[in-house]
């Protein structure tokens, strides 16, 4: 391939070392003791340090090398000097080497969407429940989400001291996705995950009529679709607002490039434009394989409680 890669390669390449450093602050607020934990809107919904300096390391760092580009993050931080320590100028050697998609090769730096959460899963995250815990990077062209980075800061953490923490997925539709063992769950077995700490009768009514042979309940969106690609789940249900679009965009990406299809409860997709509204007001139901099947099982009583979207 003669030339510079196209934007939006060069774009995925910088997301996947930006949040390996994200990463790695997440890991280092957490092993120094001081959380620095505030409540936004209540118990279950903190925010720590970690949150705060992975979003302003990521951030800063894609800015500075792409600065057309439009970050939503998830927080809400004061515009403030970011030093130097937190700036990550590098990029992924083997995402940089793959050919880009055809439809993709003229996106403009200034049409692409970059949507953060630097921390997923923060209530586990100072719960000791790490392998909830992701940092996730979505990258959204046309109100798409259409490549994604999942960077998980405590992987092999069960494994002990001396350990080899963390890995990084990534994903791009027309390319694939990269950085775990594609899976399916094995049979015809029916494995929902599902919320871990913000249940309510619209969640429970909607996995119960999945007819569900198992519930799993655990923190973190980017941790759902992971357990969906690699065979632990076969759909991720949450019939209830409270997921935001930086919950999604990565996670849909990294799925969509493997087959794999992330919807509102009524099956139809969620945009990632600039201007649209954060919450994903009318649910999640992302799955593997199969999405009509879930879809027809969700109730009319939860599809006239969220019909507002």
């Amino acid at each position: 391939m003669s030339g510079s890669p196209a934007v939006i390669i060069r774009l995925l390449a910088s997301a996947h070392t930006v949040a390996e450093k994200a990463g790695a602050i997440v890991r280092r607020v957490l092993h120094s003791g001081e959380l620095g934990i505030v409540e936004k809107t209540g118990a279950n919904d903190l925010q720590t340090l970690a949150d705060r300096l992975a979003q302003q390391s990521i951030c800063a760092s894609l800015s500075r090398r792409f600065p057309q580009i439009t970050i939503i993050g998830e927080e809400e931080l004061p515009a403030e000097d970011i030093g130097e320590d937190l700036i990550e100028t590098g990029q992924q050697e083997e995402i940089l080497l793959k050919t880009c998609p055809a439809e993709y090769r003229g996106v403009k730096e200034e049409e692409l969407v970059v949507w953060v959460d630097p921390l997923d899963g923060t209530k586990e995250y100072t719960e000791g429940l790490l392998d909830n815990v992701t940092v996730l990077i979505g990258i959204a062209y046309g109100g798409r989400a259409i490549a994604g980075v999942i960077n998980q800061p405590f992987y092999n953490y069960q494994l002990g001291e001396g350990a080899d923490l963390g890995r990084t997925m990534w994903g791009m539709l027309g390319l694939g996705a990269f950085g775990f063992q594609l899976r399916e769950v094995p049979g015809d077995r029916r494995i929902i995950t599902t919320t871990r700490s913000h249940s309510n009768k619209l969640v429970t009514d909607c996995v119960d009529a999945m007819e569900p042979h198992e519930v799993i309940r655990v923190g973190g969106a980017g941790n759902k679709i992971i357990q969906l690609v690699e065979g632990k789940a076969t759909a991720y249900v949450f019939a209830s607002p409270g997921c935001k679009k930086w919950d999604t965009c990565a996670p849909e990406a990294i799925l969509h490039a493997v087959g794999g299809k992330l919807t509102n409860i009524f099956g139809n997709p969620y945009h990632y434009d600039a201007k649209v509204k954060h919450m994903n007001s009318a649910g999640v139901l992302a799955t593997l394989c199969n999405h009509e099947y879930y879809v027809s099982r969700v109730p009319p009583s939860v599809m006239q409680a969220l019909k507002s979207d």
